[in-house]
Formats: structure tokens, sequence, C-alpha cells
């Protein structure tokens, strides 16, 4: 009885280590990462700050992409941002990226108001760039998917 009991016990702990081992080994592989179904082969930013920080160090533009999970227009930019391979590689080669579901406490992000989706770019004298608009007079920093091409234009000319 004793042997049996041993064995049971052993078989237990390999069963409870193995399922451990799967559920950290699960959650290693699908974390909550940082782009947010922007691009998961894209370098992300965590904060503002840090994004400025990098920018400057790398000498290399910040984008800062505003949305929130709920808004139809987010989810169908994000759809094309991610799935636009050109627009992927100059974002992991070019810029520092960053994106944002909350409102930076930097008013010079939001010059002509707090909507979403809203990219706007920082360079890395660390200037806000007010300049680099989509083509919508009452959102200057709103793009819809069917405006990669434009984004595509301004990534390249920036």
């Amino acid at each position: 009885i004793m042997v049996h009991s041993t064995l049971a016990l052993s078989l237990l702990l390999i069963a409870v280590s193995s399922n451990l081992a799967m559920a950290i080994k699960k959650e290693k592989r699908a974390p909550q990462t940082l782009s947010r179904g922007w691009g998961d082969e894209i370098t992300w930013v965590q904060t503002y700050e840090e994004g400025l920080y990098q920018a400057k160090k790398s000498n290399k533009p910040l984008m800062v992409i505003h949305h929130l999970e709920d808004c139809q227009y987010c989810q169908a930019l994000k759809k094309a941002f991610a799935e636009n391979e050109e627009i992927q590689e100059m974002a992991q080669n070019n810029f520092v990226m960053l994106n944002l579901m909350h409102e930076t406490t930097d008013k010079n992000l939001s010059p002509d108001g707090q909507y979403v989706p809203r990219i706007m770019f920082i360079d890395p004298s660390l200037t806000v760039r007010a300049d680099i608009t989509g083509r919508y007079s009452n959102r200057l920093y709103t793009y819809e998917p069917q405006d990669m091409p434009i984004c595509k234009s301004q990534l390249l000319s920036h």
C-alpha cells in the first residue's frame, strides 16, 4: 500500500507540475502585448515619457496613436495598419512607436481636440508636429483605413 500511495503521489505531482508548466508556457506565449493589435512585430514603448526619451536617444520621430477599444473607427484603422506590411516595417525601423488608450497630460497632443483615432508625430527634437495631418479639416490627425497611402507617404517623408 505504501508503494502504491507513493506512486499515486508521484503521478499527482507530475500532473500538477506539467499543468503548471503548460499554464506558464501559455501565459508566456500570449501576453497582453503593448501592441494592442497594432502590430506584434513592432517594438512599442509603454509610456509617452519613455517615447520622448527613446525618440531623443535614437534620433527617430515618435508616433503616438490614440485609440479606444470600443471605437469602430479605431478598430478599422488598427486592422488596416496591422495588415499593411510596408507600414509595419516603417513603423518598426524608422519610428519610436506608442499607442495609448488614454490621454496624456501634453496638451500639444490634442491641438484640435481629444478624439480617436488620432495619430500624431513628435520629432527627435521633441517638437509635436502639428503640420503632419490627415485629410479631414475637422479632425486633423485622424486617418481612415483607406488613408493608408497618405499615412505611408507621410511616414516616408519624415
